[in-house]
């Protein structure tokens, strides 16, 4: 793939491992930006909101008056959510209830996995290519349910964990710390075939 070919994909830079998930999409075929700045969402072909603390991550967007430009953005753009963006991205959030960018029908339990110390790797079936997916949990949330437009790709104790709904992708866990990238792959195939 050419530079010219290789979509433009930005990692929302405010916690999380976002130096990860841009490296995991520099190597799965696009190239990354970092982003800050409500501008600079500007000429991307998607985007990826990475975990952190959704609460500290609300309040850096609505600080910035970013919240309204990155709704719009995400309601016709890609975008992938990861653990605490998954929950930005949800129709419903509980545990306790906050605000949400209200574009995935999905209902998240935010911390449903346990506390810092309960953190966990698991390996697990997936609907993407390549056999079974590691998955990496540190306080994740938990998809409790789905709306009929929602296609789960894997699941842990029969809770979805990866979910696609059209060009939304989000997934409860962190695939940016696993040196399997088959998810940013599969997301940098979803942006390729939506500029295309």
């Amino acid at each position: 793939m050419s530079t010219l070919e290789r979509p433009l994909i930005g990692v929302l830079a405010i916690q999380g491992d976002y130096a990860a998930h841009a490296k995991a999409l520099t190597c799965s075929g696009a190239d990354s930006v970092e982003i800050r700045l409500p501008e600079q969402i500007a000429g991307l072909d998607g985007l990826v909101l990475p975990g952190g603390e959704s609460t500290t991550i609300l309040k850096f967007l609505e600080k910035r008056q970013f919240f309204d430009q990155l709704s719009e953005f995400c309601r016709n753009k890609p975008v992938f959510g990861t653990c605490a963006g998954a929950i930005l991205l949800a129709r419903e959030v509980q545990n306790p209830a906050q605000r949400s960018l209200g574009l995935l029908d999905v209902v998240v339990e935010r911390n449903s996995y346990g506390r810092q110390i309960d953190s966990a790797i698991v390996t697990a079936d997936t609907a993407i290519e390549g056999g079974p997916l590691e998955m990496v949990f540190i306080r994740a949330p938990r998809i409790t349910a789905t709306g009929t437009g929602v296609q789960v790709l894997a699941q842990r104790d029969r809770f979805p964990t990866l979910v696609r709904q059209d060009r939304i992708l989000a997934a409860t866990f962190h695939p940016e710390l696993s040196a399997d990238h088959r998810v940013h792959r599969f997301f940098v195939q979803i942006v390729a075939a939506t500029r295309g």
